[in-house]
């Protein structure tokens, strides 16, 4: 069943690395401007974000089983409707409906996972749920951009929809027997009221991360595979680039190295990501040569590495499991603000490649300053 919950974090997540390499071009293709392209990446993550806060709350009320068959069965007849678009604003809608449907997904998956992780080695757990997410970050956009150099982006979404109608079926019968305990009134979740949790210093904090790490991923969605046909290379090389953070993520993912997150604080690590992640950016945004791309993302991978299980760690230790799933709503809602602040923003300053690369890459080294200052301010005064 745990690996089963896996198999749909890694396809939920395969579907949206999926995209990065083809989306703008496929805007570009049906005419759309440059504010209307980073409105198509990014208005699947408003859409999302929507769908994310309604999953965390239909969890806890009805558990995770029948919100993941919802958003696996209706994603995909989303995905299918792509075949129908015909112009840059029938895409728009077809994306904000896509973005809604599979934000229903991730957040049920994860509380699932976190709610029967061991304390002791829930960094260690998250890391394990990162590997999946890797995988997906790695073999997502090879494939997609190779697929589509020979087909279309239409065809890559409905083969996505036909591998999560696929997973809808198998989840009846392998999660069907998974059986949720509805609280009583007496628990402490039912007392709970939603702006406790933005008040949480942990769980702030592990907004912010997962705010920023995806702000990230919002600007390589729009500017990289710009700047890579730019200098006339195609999607293919795009797939490539954006798997490269993927493989050195699930490397550290799996070595031994992953012991780090049980016996490290996570602000620390999450700090050392996000400064990874910041001087990545500018490596990007500095380099028009094929090889020190390849490192740039590679540096990349390594922030995203430290980031994505510490601000996962935060977040279970800052929740109890009665009101999980409304703080993974929550969480996955910023993931996805995240995503449209950073291809809606970068788009709407209308920068070059490399502006919008040293922007990014100055505003992740700045979170990361302040946040350890932060730190050493709380030590201080402790």
């Amino acid at each position: 069943m745990r690996f089963f919950v896996y198999l749909i974090v890694f396809f939920s997540f395969f579907d949206l690395f999926s995209q990065l390499p083809i989306m703008s071009p496929f805007a570009l293709s049906l005419g759309a401007s440059s504010f209307l392209t980073g409105l198509a990446v990014g208005i699947y993550s408003f859409s999302n974000t929507i769908g994310n806060v309604i999953s965390g709350f239909m969890t806890d009320r009805k558990g995770p089983f029948l919100v993941l068959l919802t958003g696996l069965f209706a994603s995909s007849v989303s995905l299918y409707l792509y075949m129908f678009v015909v112009g840059p604003y029938s895409l728009l809608g077809i994306r904000f409906l896509h973005g809604f449907m599979e934000g229903l997904i991730v957040p049920a998956a994860f509380t699932f996972l976190a709610n029967r992780a061991k304390e002791s080695k829930r960094g260690r757990s998250v890391a394990i749920s990162g590997v999946f997410v890797g995988m997906a970050a790695i073999i997502g956009p090879a494939y997609s951009g190779i697929v589509a150099s020979k087909t279309s982006a239409a065809s890559i979404m409905v083969i996505n929809g036909v591998i999560m109608l696929i997973l809808a079926i198998l989840a009846i019968f392998f999660l069907r027997n998974f059986s949720f305990e509805r609280k009583g009134k007496s628990t402490t979740g039912q007392h709970f009221k939603v702006r406790e949790l933005f008040r949480h210093p942990g769980m702030q904090r592990a907004f912010a991360g997962a705010f920023f790490l995806m702000f990230s991923q919002g600007v390589l969605a729009l500017i990289l595979p710009l700047k890579v046909e730019a200098l006339g290379f195609d999607t293919k090389m795009t797939g490539m680039l954006l798997s490269t953070f993927g493989v050195v993520a699930i490397l550290i993912f799996l070595l031994p190295i992953n012991r780090i997150f049980d016996r490290v604080r996570p602000m620390v690590t999450l700090s050392f990501g996000i400064s990874i992640m910041g001087v990545s950016m500018l490596f990007l945004s500095q380099m028009d040569d094929l090889v020190y791309l390849f490192g740039a993302l590679a540096i990349y991978g390594i922030g995203f590495a430290f980031l994505f299980p510490s601000i996962n760690s935060l977040l279970i230790d800052s929740s109890s499991p009665e009101y999980r799933g409304k703080a993974y709503g929550y969480f996955y809602a910023f993931f996805s603000i995240g995503v449209v602040a950073g291809s809606s923003v970068i788009g709407y300053l209308d920068l070059t490649y490399n502006g919008g690369f040293m922007v990014t890459g100055f505003v992740l080294i700045g979170i990361a300053l302040y946040t350890i200052l932060g730190m050493r301010k709380k030590k201080r005064y402790a």
